[in-house]
């Protein structure tokens, strides 16, 4: 029998939740939750006060009733073996990556058998929460356990959030669109800078709003999107080749059309 599937004792669990991980997300994190929980966190690069957090050791921190892993999916394998040896049976552990097939594997290959697995991606980050969160989107992805739902039910009823059900590959197919290209697309307007700020119209505003509320992601966030995700080496290949067709077009002074419609002889006609 593997380390991993071998029941270990039964540890007194920390009061409140706990996090691992107080970058920008993990801070935003503990700014909403800590308003109904306490909040243990632990991160090696953090030193100092964190409003809303109590620091503690890993130890401590693994053994909450509730694991949050605010870490780059990158480093979740890392994350897991350290934390494994102080995880109490019966314990929630939950991710917060922005793709979830990967993680899901990950975490179910390596959690202990005796922990609830949910896979989460709280669909807005630090800029686009500036407002609160209300209205905003968080998808739950059940992978082991009963708990996604009864989540799902308290994120609604507490904080507003628009909670979405569904498998990690689902998530990741809709997100290689959705978040692969608006991350890829400021990516290039950014290189393209300066911008325009004046004489705009109301469609590049959103634009630029859209920029501004991926600007200052990590770049752990950007790698994981485009790389992690398997659905998006496909979506950036579609996306690159009718960019490339409709350039193409534009350079012959081609006739206007739908981009990929195919060409077609032109017939002739006599009157």
């Amino acid at each position: 029998m593997s380390e991993r599937h071998v029941r270990r004792p039964r540890k007194r669990p920390q009061k409140g939740i706990g996090l691992i991980g107080l970058g920008a997300f993990g801070r935003l994190t503990a700014a909403h939750l800590g308003a109904h929980f306490p909040i243990l966190g632990y991160d090696p690069a953090v030193s100092g006060e964190i409003k809303g957090v109590t620091l503690r050791p890993l130890a401590e921190v693994a053994a909450c009733d509730v694991v949050i892993l605010a870490t780059p999916v990158p480093q979740l394998s890392a994350v897991i073996a350290a934390i494994n040896p102080y995880l109490r049976p019966g314990a929630v552990v939950l991710d917060v990556g922005s793709v979830k097939v990967i993680p899901a594997q990950i975490m179910l290959a390596e959690l202990p058998a005796d922990v609830d697995i949910i896979g989460s991606h709280p669909m807005f980050g630090p800029q686009s929460a500036r407002g609160g969160v209300k209205g905003l989107k968080i998808v739950l992805c059940p992978i082991r356990g009963r708990y996604a739902r009864p989540l799902a039910a308290f994120l609604r009823n507490t904080f507003g959030l628009d909670a979405i059900i569904a498998t990690p590959e689902a998530h990741d197919r809709d997100a290689a669109m959705v978040q692969g290209l608006t991350h890829l697309i400021a990516k290039v307007l950014v290189e393209m800078e300066p911008l325009p700020r004046h004489m705009t119209t109301a469609s590049f505003d959103l634009i630029f709003r859209a920029i501004e509320m991926v600007r200052y992601d990590a770049p752990e966030v950007f790698y994981a999107i485009e790389r992690m995700n398997p659905y998006a080496p496909d979506v950036r290949r579609r996306f690159f080749a009718l960019a490339a067709e409709l350039a193409e077009s534009l350079e012959k002074n081609g006739e206007p059309k739908s981009i990929g419609e195919k060409n077609s002889d032109p017939v002739e006609t006599t009157g």
